[in-house]
């Protein structure tokens, strides 16, 4: 079964994927949202089903004292 990368929307198959927060992405498509650094699978946060480093995560939804 192919599934389709959330980023690029093309299909990922079983030897390229990288399976992150319950999806499949392919190898440069998992990336932060905002600042597009590579994401390691597993390493991020997610809001509104878009992953993001925790710097950025942190800046656009953590605690406002916090910056």
């Amino acid at each position: 079964m192919v599934g389709y990368c959330p980023t690029c929307g093309k299909p990922v198959y079983f030897g390229e994927k990288k399976r992150s927060l319950g999806r499949d992405y392919h190898p440069l498509c998992l990336k932060c949202f905002r600042c597009k650094r590579q994401l390691t699978a597993g390493q991020h946060a997610e809001y509104d089903e878009k992953p993001f480093c925790s710097n950025c995560y942190m800046k656009l939804f953590g605690p406002r004292g916090n910056r």
